[in-house]
């Protein structure tokens, strides 16, 4: 991507502190790593104590551990929304801060009570809280340093650091496990996440009074609002629960291929011994896609137009949604990456798309409130995921929640092609 004349070095410095805020905020994306070591399987029913590393923690059911991965993604949604008014009040760098003291101490909090109540308390409610605070701070700041026709690559960009996480996260977590036990690892990413939040968040700030991002050199597909709306007047239109519906819908499918990405390519691997004792790499894999998807939809939305890339997007992971019962019984590792793949590119590709989407549509100066807003439909998508661990205890299998995955997800691209920026009379009208 060429630097624009006139955007100041300062500006991509808060790209990169995002990124960097971002990259350690993603832990949530490796979850199936801890997923797949909380699972007893046969040899171990739920409720039988682990031994050596990891003395005084019992297995888990399927459901249960799946429980702090929602919890987690639910209360960060709901953080979203005080998170973004920090934001616009205190400015980035306080929020940032909050969030990862909030996520260091949850990581703490489960490593140190051993248990399922451990999880959702430290990983469930104090990582979420601690993703929402600092998650909010780094978008809308990038954001403000630039113009329209760059708001969905720049979006992309900053929260690629999140979908990037698992890269690192997924194998750097299954070492630390291997060598330190559950807890250990815990308390050794809880360490490193405090202290590059801490010296990322010193680079967030916010433009100076005045300061008017360059001008597109021509007109772009995208269509932009022209009035900044409070949060108050957006919550009046149909608009509003429209961006609302296509997060549920985006966000459930890829919630779902994340928190059972290592326990499928372990169902898959079968007779392969090297995916069988890797089977993290499906997790990082998925990490490198969906920050790539949040990068690349970002900046083709910025030609084609948001609704079209949704479209494409959408179109492409609902038919591998429906296609995963019919890949995992055939065994076929590529396809199964292939699938994963095009799964997270979607999931990563709406994560871009819709701060860009409720910046267009109600304008850049109340981004952080507002899409605090918006972004309540991600945490409603986790429901999906927990409705399949309980579908998965209770069937043996996962096939009827990909089904489930790819209508809803086909529902919002329908209602996608639908959604236009609303008009300024709308304010006053109810939703």
């Amino acid at each position: 991507m060429e630097r624009e004349p006139g955007i100041p070095l300062k500006a991509w410095g808060v790209v990169v502190a995002g990124m960097a805020v971002n990259l350690c905020l993603g832990i949530l994306y490796a979850w199936s790593v801890w997923k797949a070591r909380l699972l007893g399987g046969k040899a171990h029913p739920a409720g039988s104590p682990m031994s050596g590393l990891d003395a005084g923690w019992t297995y888990l059911t399927d459901a249960q551990a799946t429980s702090a991965y929602a919890a987690c993604g639910m209360i960060f949604a709901l953080m979203m929304i005080p998170g973004g008014r920090i934001q616009d009040r205190y400015g980035p760098r306080f929020g940032a801060l909050l969030g990862g003291l909030f996520l260091a101490s949850g990581c703490v909090v489960s490593a140190l009570m051993k248990s399922y109540i451990g999880l959702l308390l430290g990983f469930g409610v104090l990582g979420g809280i601690g993703m929402g605070f600092g998650y909010a701070a780094t978008t809308p700041a990038a954001v403000k340093w630039f113009g329209p026709h760059r708001r969905g690559v720049v979006v992309g960009l900053v929260v690629a650091g999140y979908g990037a996480a698992a890269i690192y996260i997924a194998p750097l977590a299954k070492s630390l496990i291997a060598s330190y036990g559950l807890s250990g690892s815990f308390l050794a990413l809880g360490g490193l996440f405090a202290l590059v939040i801490v010296v990322s968040a010193q680079f967030l700030v916010l433009p100076p009074a005045g300061y008017v991002p360059p001008a597109p050199a021509a007109a772009t597909t995208t269509s932009m609002a022209t009035t900044d709306w409070t949060a108050s007047e957006m919550l009046k239109t149909r608009q509003f629960y429209g961006l609302v519906f296509l997060f549920i819908g985006s966000a459930q499918s890829g919630l779902l291929v994340i928190a059972n990405a290592t326990p499928l390519l372990n169902a898959a691997a079968g007779s392969l011994p090297f995916f069988a004792s890797n089977a993290w790499i499906l997790a990082s894999f998925g990490g490198l896609v969906n920050a790539l998807g949040r990068v690349g939809t970002g900046s083709y939305s910025d030609r084609i137009g948001r609704s079209n890339a949704y479209l494409i997007n959408g179109v492409v992971a609902a038919t591998c949604l429906l296609l995963m019962p019919r890949i995992l019984a055939s065994g076929s590792v590529p396809l199964l990456f292939l699938a994963v793949g095009l799964s997270y590119w979607q999931y990563g590709g709406a994560l871009a798309l819709l701060p860009a989407f409720t910046a267009d549509f109600f304008g850049p100066r109340n981004l952080g409130f507002n899409y605090g807003f918006v972004f309540l439909g991600w945490g409603i998508a986790f429901f999906v995921p927990q409705l399949a661990g309980y579908l998965k205890d209770a069937f043996g299998s996962l096939d009827a929640a990909f089904y489930l995955s790819g209508v809803l997800l086909l529902a919002a691209v329908a209602l996608s092609l639908l959604l236009r920026r609303p008009a300024a009379g709308e304010a006053s009208e109810p939703g």
